[in-house]
């Protein structure tokens, strides 16, 4: 006969259900009604009676909460219990395992400080002895040190089975003053004992001090189980340069995930997290980038990388072995890898990353610039970078990287950037978003790639809108249209028709200028007959 509670939640879940004690163990079902279908149709819960170590009884959010410490799975949460059912669960764990419930209280001040307790299963963070709460280490997805006396531990929500009501909490960071002496370690204390008197002085200097945040760090990684990944990383790439987050990490790629280790971070990436790959040449013919597109990104702090930039020298040869095993890859491996690699560094990984993640490697399109490239120089508002337009997307590199697919562009905008002599030289290339989300400019364009960028937008059927040949068009149109029409009255500026000047005569126009400049000039016939109207002769100058 087992016993039953109705309305039961499995680890903090959305879904109630119906929770059985039986004497072959524990099990839990989604309740028939309510809740998805997806929900409705897993598999019920079940823990064999010999994974039970230890269980606790305590207040939850629903109620009353029964956690339960395995042997090998880990913690174990039913909460929606009422009071009265303490007495039942108590008797019952009694009666089939010989197991006694604790009765635990949590510290209910509120209080930020405290100290830690790494158990079997979780992490404890307790004040006068009463935890406050509990992560368990299934949780706990990466740590870092983020400073000397500060660690920081991200958690997994990326779990499909781990579907939590509400918001949930990200990240966590800890803050442990103090230092701890090496040598003061436990295995260490007895041998110094044997040492000669002589010899004393030496083993003092062999100490070495680090911070209990560092040793806090390193335990919990290795209770975690987050240093390494369980099982052999598949092939191993070290010292790999990233332009985003900017740094060098030793890359281990296992099944499942891919380890980010560098001197200060490290970061934990699943393969089903990584939705595009992207292998590119860079602009300078020495470099080659590989792109990996992260959703959701990782973290660092407040800061965000939804994209993971490599770098590599173009001609940098690798040669490799996969760590599998014969039987494991002729089964699972044998059509997306190869045993080993000898070839281009940046070749070697994004073949790996295709085959483990089932992802299509994106490699330039057919667009080729002026300078027989795949990419032209640019800037997106304060930085410089290339801008690559795919067969099927613009994408910009390095600083800010942007991803913009053409389903998603409206149109695109070509304009110059100014009138003055340097600015028509370059152009900008506006790209409007569909649904009015705006629109991205990429500014300082050569001219020169003009016509060859325009003509690939429009074989794939943009609409490409040239601001600068419309305006020429609207302004030929104008002209042409007043032409067209009769001629204007200008009035007595219109009057072309030359007529003659009765008062000019040609041939007294050298006598004029010989008159008012030489004193000795004949006398013309005009100013001999004029009579009384006779003009003087000018004097002669005395010297």
């Amino acid at each position: 006969m087992s016993a039953d509670f109705d309305r039961i939640y499995l680890n903090q879940s959305k879904f109630n259900g119906r929770f059985r004690i039986a004497d072959s163990g524990l099990g839990w079902k989604a309740s028939a009604s309510g809740g998805s279908a997806s929900n409705k149709a897993k598999a019920p819960f079940l823990l064999p009676a010999t994974e039970l170590s230890t269980i606790q009884w305590s207040r939850a959010c629903r109620g009353y909460e029964l956690k339960i410490n395995t042997k090998n799975q880990g913690v174990v949460q039913l909460d929606g219990f009422s009071q009265d059912d303490f007495n039942l669960i108590k008797s019952e764990f009694h009666h089939r395992f010989s197991i006694q419930i604790e009765h635990k209280e949590h510290s209910l001040r509120g209080w930020n400080w405290g100290k830690t307790d790494l158990a079997r299963n979780e992490l404890i963070f307790a004040l006068n002895g009463k935890p406050t709460f509990e992560v368990p280490y299934s949780h706990i997805n990466n740590t870092n040190l983020t400073s000397k006396n500060e660690v920081g531990i991200e958690f997994n929500i990326q779990n499909e089975e781990y579907q939590p009501a509400g918001d949930e909490l990200v990240e966590m960071r800890f803050y442990i003053p103090g230092t701890l002496t090496t040598g003061d370690e436990e295995g260490e204390v007895p041998k110094k004992e044997e040492e000669k008197e002589g010899e004393g002085e030496d083993v003092d200097m062999e100490k070495e001090e680090k911070s209990l945040a560092e040793a806090f760090y390193g335990e919990l990684r290795e209770k975690a189980d987050i240093g390494e990944v369980a099982g052999d990383a598949i092939v191993s790439f070290q010292d790999v340069f990233f332009a985003t987050p900017r740094g060098r990490y030793d890359i281990d790629i296992y099944k499942n995930s891919i380890r980010l280790r560098g001197k200060t971070y490290e970061y934990k990436l699943q393969h089903r997290q990584i939705q595009r790959i992207v292998s590119l040449p860079k602009a300078d013919d020495i470099h080659h980038l590989i792109v990996l597109a992260i959703e959701p990104p990782l973290r660092q702090g407040q800061t965000t990388y939804p994209f993971l930039v490599l770098q590599f020298q173009k001609d940098e040869e690798t040669e490799v072995q996969l760590n599998l095993e014969d039987d494991d890859y002729e089964a699972n491996y044998k059509d997306k890898l190869k045993k080993s690699y000898d070839a281009k560094t940046h070749v070697v990984i994004s073949h790996v990353l295709k085959g483990l993640t089932d992802r299509r490697v994106i490699v330039p399109g057919s667009y080729t610039s002026k300078f027989d490239q795949c990419a032209v120089s640019c800037s997106y508002k304060a930085n410089e970078g290339y801008l690559y337009p795919l067969d099927n997307a613009f994408f910009f590199l390095t600083k800010p990287t942007l991803y913009i697919p053409f389903s998603d562009v409206s149109s695109v905008n070509i304009s110059r950037a100014g009138q003055s002599s340097t600015s028509s030289r370059t152009f900008d290339l506006e790209v409007v978003l569909r649904l009015n989300r705006g629109s991205t400019t990429f500014g300082n364009i050569s001219k020169e790639e003009q016509q060859l960028l325009e003509q690939f937008l429009k074989s794939k059927n943009l609409r490409v809108k040239n601001e600068e040949k419309e305006t020429q068009e609207r302004l030929q149109n104008a002209l042409g249209s007043d032409s067209d029409e009769g001629d204007i009255n200008m009035g007595s500026a219109g009057e072309d028709d030359e007529s003659e000047d009765v008062d000019f005569h040609a041939s007294s126009g050298e006598e004029d200028v010989a008159e008012e400049f030489d004193s000795d000039a004949p006398v013309s016939d005009d100013e001999e007959g004029s009579g009384s109207d006779e003009r003087p002769t000018k004097k002669p100058k005395v010297e």
